[in-house]
C-alpha cells in the first residue's frame, strides 16, 4: 500500500527479492489542471507496467473494500506512504500483520511530517523504521531501524527519497526474519515520543525575526510545498534557493541589502542571501537576473 513516487522503491525491492505481490493499493486518481483530467498515482503506473493488480478504494472503512482485501489472502501487508490510517478490520486481515516503512527513528517524529521536521529542526541524523501497525498514528511496535545522515543541502524531496530507498532495503532484510519468527516487536518508549504536525500553506511565509540559518532550513524543508515566500510590491515573491550569511547589518529586519553582486535580507540573526527567486506571474530567476529587471528591490522592506 503506497501512493507517491518515493514509495516505489519498496514495491520494486519486494519484487526483486522474489516476494509474491497479490495486490497494490493506492489512493484514487486525482483531477489536475484546468481540464480536470485524471492523473494516476506514480505507484499505480509502476504496478501497471508490471501487470500487477491495482486497487484504489475510496475508503478502506467500507465493508466491500475490506472483503476485497480479505479475498486476496495476503500473509502480510506492507505500507509505504499510503496516506491514511488503516482500520482495525484491515490491520487484522493478514496473519503476519501490516508492516509500515516510516521515515524517522521512531518514537521520534511520529505523524504527518517527519522528514520536513527533521530538516526544520536542523538534525544531523534521522533514519527509517520498519514497524508493526496498530490503530494509532505511528504508535505500533518496532521491528528494525536504520540511521541516515541529514546533509547540509538536503531538501525534503531529496531526503525523503533517500530514506525510502534505505527503507526498501531494510524492509527486504527484515521481512524474511519476521515471517520466520526471528524478530520480536519492541514497544516504543513513550517517554521519547515527539509528534509532528500537518504543514499548512501559511507555514511558508518567511518571518524575518527568525535567524538566517532557520529560514534557510525552511526553504529546504518546505520544498516543493508550501514553498517559502514573502511579498514585494503587492505580489508574492517565492524564494527557491538561499543560503545563510554571518554578516550583520544595522538596518531593520526585512530590509533588502546588497550582497556582493546579489541581494540578501536582514534577519534576526545574520543575512538571508538570496540565490533563486520567482515573482508572481513570472518565471524563476537567479537573484542577479531578478535585480537586472527590478533594481529597486535592493533597499526595499519586506513584510514579516
Amino acid at each position: 500500500m503506497g501512493t507517491p513516487d518515493f514509495a516505489i522503491p519498496c514495491l520494486e525491492r519486494l519484487l526483486q527479492a522474489g516476494h509474491e505481490v497479490v495486490g497494490v493499493y493506492c489512493r484514487p486518481d486525482k483531477e489536475i489542471g484546468r481540464g480536470r483530467r485524471l492523473e494516476a498515482p506514480p505507484i499505480k503506473r509502476f504496478a501497471a507496467e508490471r501487470e500487477l493488480p491495482v486497487f484504489q478504494p475510496v475508503s478502506l472503512r467500507r465493508e466491500e473494500a475490506q472483503a476485497e482485501l480479505a479475498d486476496l489472502a495476503p500473509d502480510v501487508v506492507v505500507v509505504a506512504a499510503y496516506g491514511v490510517l488503516l482500520p482495525k478490520a484491515v490491520l487484522e486481515t493478514p496473519p503476519l500483520g501490516c508492516l509500515n516503512v516510516h521515515p524517522s527513528l521512531l518514537p521520534r517524529h511520529r505523524g504527518p511530517a517527519p522528514v520536513v521536521t527533521a530538516i526544520l529542526e536542523g538534525e544531523g541524523v534521522t533514519g527509517v523504521t520498519i514497524m508493526l501497525l496498530d490503530e494509532g498514528m505511528d504508535t505500533g511496535p518496532l521491528l528494525a531501524q536504520r540511521r541516515e545522515a541529514v546533509r547540509a543541502d538536503d531538501t525534503a524531496p531529496g531526503l525523503t527519497r533517500r530514506l525510502f530507498v534505505q527503507g526498501a532495503e531494510l524492509l527486504v532484510e527484515t521481512l524474511p526474519r519476521w515471517v520466520a519468527g526471528g524478530i520480536e516487536a519492541v514497544p516504543q518508549d513513550e517517554a521519547l515520543v515527539t509528534t509532528t504536525r500537518r504543514i499548512t500553506k501559511e507555514d511558508g511565509v518567511l518571518d524575518w525575526s527568525a535567524g538566517a540559518e532557520d529560514l534557510c532550513r525552511r526553504v529546504r524543508g518546505y520544498e516543493p510545498w508550501p514553498g517559502t515566500y514573502t511579498f514585494w510590491q503587492g505580489k508574492q515573491l517565492k524564494v527557491l534557493a538561499a543560503r545563510p550569511g554571518k554578516e550583520q547589518a544595522s538596518v531593520p529586519r526585512g530590509t533588502v541589502v546588497r550582497a556582493n553582486d546579489g541581494a540578501a535580507v536582514v534577519t534576526g540573526e545574520g543575512l538571508f542571501i538570496l540565490d533563486q527567486v520567482q515573482l508572481e506571474g513570472r518565471r524563476s530567476a537567479t537573484i542577479r537576473e531578478f535585480l537586472q529587471g527590478h533594481p529597486t528591490f535592493v533597499g526595499g522592506q519586506l513584510p514579516s
